[in-house]
């Protein structure tokens, strides 16, 4: 897992490639206590419902922008 600093856009990346649920919703949890805007790739099949929940729960928006790869902003 790899926490990427912003890119041009101010888009913090987290690579959480590998990882089993929960782990990728908790990595995009700790990364948003920072960030407004964060990129997710998640290669978990429940990433997607994981990080979902996670975003309606906090109040965040969501694009899904892939397979296995998401835009969370507040």
């Amino acid at each position: 897992m790899a926490i990427d600093p912003a890119d041009e856009g101010g888009i913090l990346l987290v690579d959480a490639r590998g990882m089993r649920c929960p782990w990728p919703a908790l990595r995009l949890a700790r990364a948003m206590r920072g960030a407004d805007d964060v990129r997710l790739i998640a290669d978990d099949p429940q990433a997607g419902r994981e990080v979902a929940a996670l975003a309606a729960e906090q109040g965040w928006t969501i694009d899904v922008e892939g397979a296995d790869n998401w835009r969370v902003r507040r």
